[in-house]
């Protein structure tokens, strides 16, 4: 799916600005803090009811104001019609509200299937120095997006986790209620490491083929390594059996798919504890193109990038080749710089399908192309202007 529309209200700095006609290559650019990031924010509140910078949604919402709101229209290629409205709107004290074809939903997933995003900032780094939670979060994106029995098996094992830990910590347990849990949980930790497991063995040659492409240095020194969360040669059941006195003693299961990893070694050396800052942005980059690709692969469509600046610890080179890849894919990407011509000059020259945005002060103006027209400024009887998401 790609956007082909997008409202914003009160994001940041963005107050209200309406975007149509969106291409398969958009690119942001001014100066900093004039808002380029808060246009990829606003795309993941839409495809994530979240933005990818903290978890304080009062810091999204414009000072001052009460709500945030981005609406949009996401289409298939070769989609007959207008596609599938997608609406957020989150308030100052955490609510939210999402809609799909007009709709009312309660789940976040609804909105990933619709709208599945890759993001490429700063942030990003952390899948190589920051907690296994950010690797599991990454993994699991990749999984739910190929195999959809996953989320089911998932939300099982992540209940049954909960309230094991919850008799754990209680001390006076019911051992027969324990060992219900145990073997509930069993079963759903087993299905979710399988499912994981599947979808890592098709990822790896995909990793390596990119990577071998950005970072041909690292020759046949890399190796992505998945830790499932308990011993690989013990069944799921078998583990939790054997680890059932220390979570006892300690008030909390010990082993399971909430311990899985992922690590990017070379030369059996972490990768973060190796390469250099830019290198660490290719591979990640390496990470993140692989699991668009795997997913397009599969036939579950193409997911949508968010690329924030770019050129920041990148040479002109390393640059040239990310967007090669990038266009390569055929996905639709939002990407943001300093000056159009950080991205002009580093994306293929044969790609026409290139639209250019200025940014400055919360206002957003797309550039006249030959055969185009100039974005037309946002009206304020916009829906968007609403307090509500648009039906």
């Amino acid at each position: 799916m790609s956007l082909t529309r997008l409202q914003i209200n009160r994001v940041r700095n963005l107050k209200q600005v309406k975007l149509q006609d969106l291409a398969r290559v958009n690119v942001f650019f001014g100066r900093n803090g004039s808002g380029k990031t808060s246009v990829l924010e606003a795309i993941h509140l839409l495809g994530m009811a979240r933005s990818f910078r903290g978890n304080s949604v009062k810091s999204l919402i414009t000072h001052g104001e009460t709500s945030c709101v981005a609406f949009g229209m996401a289409s298939a290629p070769g989609q007959a019609g207008a596609g599938v409205s997608l609406g957020v709107q989150r308030g100052a004290a955490g609510e939210a509200a999402i809609k799909v074809a007009g709709s009312p939903v309660k789940s976040v997933a609804r909105l990933v299937e619709h709208l599945p995003l890759q993001v490429i900032n700063a942030d990003s780094f952390e899948l190589l120095t920051g907690s296994p939670g950010a690797r599991r979060q990454y993994l699991d994106w990749g999984v739910f997006h190929v195999e959809h029995r996953f989320l089911e098996q998932w939300q099982r094992f992540q209940r049954c986790i909960k309230q094991r830990n919850k008799l754990l910590r209680h001390g006076k347990m019911q051992q027969q209620e324990l060992a219900v849990w145990t073997r509930d949980l069993a079963t759903s930790g087993a299905a979710v490491g399988e499912y994981r497991k599947a979808y890592f063995r098709q990822l790896v040659p995909r990793f390596k083929e990119i990577v071998a492409q950005l970072l041909p240095s690292l020759g046949d020194g890399l190796e992505l390594r998945y830790h499932q969360g308990w011993d690989r040669q013990a069944s799921y059941e078998i583990a939790l059996q054997g680890s059932v006195s220390a979570d006892i003693d300690q008030g909390y299961t010990h082993v399971g798919p909430q311990r899985a990893d992922i690590r990017v070694l070379i030369d059996g050396r972490l990768a973060a504890e190796t390469l250099s800052r830019g290198q660490q942005k290719l591979v990640v980059c390496g990470l993140k193109l692989a699991q668009g690709q795997l997913m397009s692969e599969q036939g579950k469509g193409a997911c949508t990038y968010l690329v924030d600046d770019l050129p920041s610890e990148l040479d002109l080179e390393h640059s040239r080749q990310v967007c090669e890849l990038l266009a390569s894919m055929g996905a639709q990407v939002f990407i943001t710089c300093v000056d159009q011509a950080d991205i002009a000059s580093v994306w293929p020259e044969e790609d026409s399908g290139i639209a250019m945005f200025h940014v400055e002060h919360g206002a957003v103006t797309r550039l006249p192309q030959p055969g185009g027209l100039l974005m037309d400024p946002p009206r304020q009887d916009s829906p968007i202007n609403r307090s509500s998401i648009e039906s």
